[in-house]
C-alpha cells in the first residue's frame, strides 16, 4: 500500500527511536502534575500582553528529554523527520493550523522551536499466543512533539486557531505535504488534562481506503505553546484505536512550570 506523508514520517521515526532500545538510553519517571480541564473554552487569563518568549537554550532546556517520561524513549527529531509549515499547504486555508500540528510544524509564529521524537516501550505480557505476543510487541505509540515559545499573546493564539481549525474542519479536508496528498474524514474532540490549558483529538484518515487513526493534543504552559500528534503501530492498518499520549503530555506541561 502506498504510504502517505504521515505514515511515513511516523514510521521512520518509529524505526529510529525503537533502536534506541538497544543502546543505553535508560527510562526515567514521570510525576506530571495535571492542569486545568480545556473543553474548548479558553480561560479568562490565557493571554497576558506582556510574555516574552524563552531563547532556543532555554526552550531547549524545557523541552523533554531521555528519561523524563518513564516507559518511552525521548530524542530529538531527525532533521529527515522534521516537517516545516511551509511545506504543508491545505485546500481550506482555515484547516491549516490543524494540518501543521498533525504534521509536528509549528502553529503560529514561534520565537524559539524544539522538537522531539517520543515513543513508548512495549508493555511486557504474560500467557499470551503467537499472534497476541506480535501484537504486543508492535503496540508503540510514536508522538511528534513540537514546542515553541512566544512572545505575547502568541502562546494562547496558537492554541485558540488550532481549537477554531478542529472545530470548523471536524467533517474532514485534504492537504498535501511535499506534494504528498492527505486526506481527513473526521476529527472528534477528546479530553485531556495538562499545563494551563489544554485540548485534544482522534483524527481519523483516509490512508488509502484504510482507516487510519491519530490522536492530537495542543498544550499551553506560559509562553509556550506545543502539540503531540501520535500514531500507534499496531493500529496501522486496522483503523484500530489507542490512547492519548497523556503522560508525555503532563511530563512536558510540568517541565515547563
Amino acid at each position: 500500500m502506498r504510504p502517505t506523508a504521515i505514515r511515513r514520517t511516523a514510521l521512520a521515526a518509529t524505526a529510529a527511536c525503537v533502536a534506541l532500545l538497544a543502546t543505553a538510553c535508560g527510562g526515567g519517571s514521570d510525576s506530571g502534575d495535571k492542569g486545568s480541564d480545556a473543553k474548548g473554552k479558553e480561560p479568562a487569563a490565557a493571554k497576558p500582553a506582556d510574555v516574552k518568549a524563552l531563547t532556543a537554550a532555554e526552550l531547549e532546556k524545557a523541552a523533554l528529554a531521555q528519561g523524563d517520561v518513564e516507559g518511552h524513549k525521548i530524542a530529538e527529531a531527525a532533521a529527515k523527520d522534521v516537517i516545516s509549515k511551509n511545506e504543508i499547504k491545505s485546500e481550506n486555508a482555515a484547516c491549516t493550523p490543524l494540518a501543521n500540528a498533525l504534521m509536528g510544524a509549528e502553529v503560529g509564529e514561534p520565537a524559539a522551536l524544539a522538537k522531539r521524537t517520543v515513543v513508548s516501550e512495549p508493555k511486557k505480557k504474560e500467557g499470551l499466543k503467537a499472534e497476541e505476543k506480535l501484537k504486543a510487541a508492535t503496540d508503540i505509540t510514536t508522538t511528534q512533539l513540537a514546542l515553541g515559545s512566544y512572545d505575547g499573546t502568541g502562546a494562547a493564539d496558537s492554541i485558540a486557531a488550532l481549537r477554531k481549525a478542529a472545530t470548523e474542519c471536524a467533517g474532514g479536508f485534504e492537504f498535501t505535504t511535499a506534494g504528498a496528498k492527505n486526506k481527513i474524514t473526521k476529527v472528534t474532540e477528546a479530553q485531556v488534562k495538562a499545563g494551563e490549558e489544554a485540548t485534544a483529538w482522534t483524527v481519523e484518515m483516509d490512508a488509502d481506503g484504510e482507516k487510519l487513526l491519530l490522536k492530537l493534543v495542543g498544550m499551553r504552559q506560559g509562553s509556550s505553546f506545543a502539540s503531540f500528534s501520535s500514531m500507534n503501530l499496531a493500529a496501522i492498518g486496522e483503523g484500530g484505536d489507542f490512547e492519548l499520549p497523556t503522560a508525555v503530555v503532563e511530563a512536558q506541561a510540568k517541565k515547563l512550570a
